[in-house]
């Protein structure tokens, strides 16, 4: 088992806190609640933000109502449109950004679903909560290696979930064909989201941003906090000036041990293999 406590912190680009006028930042699923929030308050604090939604029009829709509402400036915001359903807009996103973007300072890994009460596979053959919430970042992170690590500070956060200890990730059927409930299929994804984060390749951080009032709630609790609230806790770790060891896990702002599979070198190493194989990797 690794201990990700005895590695030494990557710093960040130079930035003091609240500044982030030379940040770019990528937020998936950022038309609406956590998401949503947490572009509005990048872009407050002057960084350039590419906000992903389902279509372009729901992320042109997204990025009009935070000019007219929060008096952002129209410069610092930019639509992408790609429903994470079909993995060759996945594809197609990540060779949009690169081509205008080829150095990105921070990946917000944020669009979720939760799982239909029916087992649903996607046209790639995947349960779909399961490439939705996870195969569709693993897929987007690994395509936007090069222009997150072109320059030193580059970081990964992965919007997860305090549900992530209550999952197992069923190596012989990871779509869950034989077995399907709704709350271990999402609790799988994002049990399979905070053990990306360790993967070494890029710097990355997890975090459960609270109980929030958001489309998922059903899945938590009958209320909970402000999508705003829940989003200032990933905003911080978007931060150059907040210092991060890679694979580390937040609930909200404490940094605490994940589940303990997320610690384990070999689940990782076993993950990523079974996630390149799902989303047509070569290993």
């Amino acid at each position: 088992m690794a201990d990700r406590g005895l590695r030494q912190p990557r710093r960040g680009r130079r930035g003091g806190p609240g500044q982030l006028s030379s940040r770019t930042v990528l937020v998936t699923g950022g038309t609406s609640g956590i998401g949503y929030e947490t572009a509005r308050q990048l872009a407050e604090r002057g960084a350039t933000v590419l906000v992903h939604g389902r279509t372009t029009e729901e992320a042109q829709a997204a990025t009009d109502r935070l000019v007219a509402t929060a008096g952002i400036q129209t410069a610092q915001l930019h639509p992408y449109g790609a429903d994470f359903s079909h993995l060759v807009e996945v594809e197609t996103l990540a060779r949009s950004v690169v081509s205008v973007r080829p150095h990105l300072d921070v990946l917000v890994n944020n669009a979720g679903m939760a799982a239909p009460e029916w087992h649903t596979v996607t046209a790639d053959g995947n349960e779909i909560a399961f490439q939705v919430n996870f195969l569709a970042h693993y897929l987007l992170t690994c395509l936007l290696e090069p222009a997150l690590t072109s320059d030193p500070g580059g970081r990964v956060v992965n919007v997860s979930s305090a549900l992530h200890r209550t999952a197992s990730i069923q190596w012989s059927d990871p779509n869950r064909a034989r077995n399907y409930s709704r709350l271990a299929a999402y609790a799988q994804s994002q049990l399979a989201l905070t053990v990306f984060a360790a993967d070494p390749r890029v710097t990355a951080v997890s975090v459960h941003p609270g109980v929030c009032d958001t489309a998922l709630l059903a899945l938590y609790a009958h209320e909970g906090v402000s999508p705003a609230e829940g989003a200032a806790h990933v905003v911080r770790l978007c931060d150059p000036a907040v210092e991060i060891v890679n694979g580390a896990y937040y609930d909200r702002d404490a940094r605490i041990a994940p589940a303990p599979a997320a610690t384990e070198d070999r689940t990782v190493k076993r993950l990523n293999k079974l996630a390149d194989l799902l989303v047509g990797r070569s290993a």
